[in-house]
């Protein structure tokens, strides 16, 4: 089992004409991952790398029956691309493009409001289900498949790190992703949670958070009220100086607000193993974990 992507996803691309969209859309393909077409509009009707081309993605939808994409576009058209997969039904969008304007996103979150289409980014690393599925830019060799830890972060080369502890101390994955940390995205961490909480292949969760807004802390509340299985949560920014943004648009402390501490003090209340070191991590989960599955 796994969430949101397995081996029967079936893939398009959007910007698999640029230099970065076919390296990637090469290394989910060799991955394992199902990429039946590519979408750059005015390309259509060509082939990279035997990839069929269309100019739009509700033609590639007709033509091919994908049910997820990857858009790799400049940030200008990254919200219009977004909208464009929205409004031709498709079930997955994973949005891997950094540097979308805000007000771009405020647009796309309030157009995909009620609809059946998840958006899972921008800016983030994409999702994968080890094994099965590889659907962004993460380092396929790091993971191993068959379970038992989720893993959600809002950090890219965090989760990467988190993945590689857990590979060490023989921790396998089910599904890991990454949800961006823009101010502004699509699925959060609650929807990652409950859809960990629901899968039984799920036995643990890691949850990966930043300095800003109180994402964290809302999912520690939601955690001790819905939960069942352990949650080891590592929140990045201990040292950050208030005010300055670190990393990500959303990595800002303002106001007192969205600091450290006081995610790691919501996360700690709520019944979460905190660890506080990233060095330990590894460690930690393989204590939590394999005492839980006892």
């Amino acid at each position: 089992m796994a969430i949101f992507v397995n081996r029967d996803t079936r893939v398009l691309v959007q910007g698999i004409t640029g230099k970065e969209g076919l390296f990637h859309t090469k290394q989910c393909r060799d991955y394992g991952t199902i990429i039946v077409a590519g979408v750059t509009p005015g390309k259509g009707g060509r082939k990279v790398d035997e990839i069929p081309v269309f100019d739009s993605v509700a033609e590639a939808c007709r033509e091919t029956t994908a049910n997820a994409s990857m858009i790799v576009v400049p940030p200008p058209f990254a919200a219009e691309a977004i909208l464009e997969a929205v409004d031709a039904g498709i079930d997955l969008v994973i949005c891997i493009t950094e540097g979308i304007p805000v007000m771009d996103m405020l647009r796309v979150k309030n157009a995909i409001k009620g609809c059946h289409t998840r958006l899972i980014g921008p800016n983030c690393p994409g999702i994968i289900t080890p094994g099965e599925c590889k659907i962004g830019i993460m380092p396929g060799p790091i993971h191993t498949p068959g379970g038992p830890v989720g893993v959600v972060s809002r950090s890219g080369t965090l989760t990467y790190e988190v993945v590689h502890q857990l590979t060490q101390q023989g921790l396998g994955q089910t599904t890991c992703l990454g949800i961006g940390g823009d101010p502004i995205n699509g699925t959060d961490f609650i929807d990652c949670l409950h859809a960990f909480q629901n899968d039984p292949e799920t036995k643990g969760v890691v949850m990966v958070g930043e300095i800003g807004g109180s994402a964290e802390e809302e999912a520690a509340f939601w955690i001790k009220a819905n939960m069942d299985k352990p949650v080891v949560g590592f929140v990045a920014g201990l040292t950050a100086p208030p005010g300055r943004r670190m990393g990500h648009a959303g990595a800002i402390v303002s106001g007192g607000r969205g600091t450290a501490a006081a995610k790691l003090e919501a996360m700690r209340s709520n019944g979460i193993h905190v660890c506080k070191s990233l060095a330990s991590l590894g460690a930690l989960c393989r204590e939590v974990f394999t005492t839980s599955a006892r």
